[in-house]
């Protein structure tokens, strides 16, 4: 490629970056502004949804039930009718973090740049409301106007990837990864159970909530799994490369505990060019969506060169 075609094709992937940071930020609100007002709040001690309202509201990408909807969109279906289950699998993930920032896990004191919720409201509080997020994710799915077929279709699909999403948990933090497997293999394993799950997930499920055909559901599916393996990758890089003030959390963390990460099996520059070429395989994989895949494009630019 030539140098005037590297610099048009740098381009283009930052303006298409920048499009779908914007789709971001407007999903992110709609979903912030849907959580704020779920009326579940009101039944809880006063304790307990403070402590869950800050585990869950606040600054926070919202990459994920961003997913649910851009995928609900791409297949034909209302992006508003979905907002149950964005709000759902937002609800898993952040259960996820304050849970995983726990002493006995990874005993972190800083998340989305402010102190993470057990430093905020003591460890047992934390718990608690790490198990309440969880639990108010099916409640959310069990209440919502949906068909029956549907709704069970989507408890079934948060609770498989939840489940493989502790597992990943489990293999990153307490080990028990095969060890026949190659230190990539062992990679690609975790990460596609610990990260990989709840993002394949979330555009699956809002092809369920579009009633998307087969052909779109295979085609999120191959996304959902190049896009899951390169956010987590760009965020090993993150994790050497940049400051804990920049991204908002603890930095360094991997190198700290002696676990394994991409840039460390790979090395930087191979890790980079991974990113590029799962960029290229995501692409390739939503162009039986055809105009209706350009919001899911525009957002896989974003993950490729995000910086926090």
């Amino acid at each position: 490629m030539s140098t005037a075609d590297q610099h048009n094709s740098t381009i283009r992937l930052e303006q298409a970056a920048d499009r779908g940071m914007a789709l971001l930020e407007s999903a992110a609100a709609k979903v912030e502004s849907w959580m704020e007002a779920w009326p579940q709040w009101d039944q809880l001690p006063a304790a307990l949804a403070q402590a869950g309202r800050y585990g869950v509201l606040g600054d926070g990408k919202r990459l994920r039930p961003t997913l649910v909807l851009t995928a609900c969109e791409a297949c034909g279906g209302d992006p508003d009718t979905a907002m149950p289950a964005a709000a759902a699998l937002e609800m898993v993930h952040c259960f996820s973090l304050v849970h995983d920032d726990l002493p006995a896990l990874d005993d972190d004191a800083l998340r989305r740049g402010r102190p993470t919720l057990h430093v905020h409201a003591g460890e047992a509080m934390a718990i608690l409301a790490g198990d309440l997020l969880l639990t108010q994710a099916f409640q959310m799915l069990a209440t919502a106007s949906w068909p029956d077929s549907t709704r069970a279709q989507l408890v079934r699909m948060l609770a498989d990837d939840t489940v493989q999403m502790v597992a990943g948990q489990v293999y990153d933090t307490l080990g028990g990864c095969p060890q026949e497997l190659s230190p990539v293999d062992q990679l690609r394993l975790v990460h596609g159970c610990k990260t990989g799950a709840l993002i394949r997930g979330a555009v699956l499920m809002g092809a369920v909530v579009a009633d998307a055909d087969p052909d779109h559901k295979a085609a999120l599916q191959d996304w959902g799994e190049a896009i899951g393996l390169m956010f987590q990758i760009v965020d090993d890089l993150l994790d050497v490369e940049q400051s804990e003030a920049h991204i908002g959390k603890a930095v360094g963390k991997d190198a700290a505990k002696g676990r394994p990460n991409w840039p460390q099996v790979l090395g930087i520059e191979a890790s980079r060019r991974e990113v590029d070429r799962l960029l290229q395989v995501s692409a390739h994989a939503i162009e039986p969506l055809g105009r209706a895949g350009e919001g899911l494009s525009n957002l896989a630019c974003t993950l490729a060169v995000r910086t926090r």
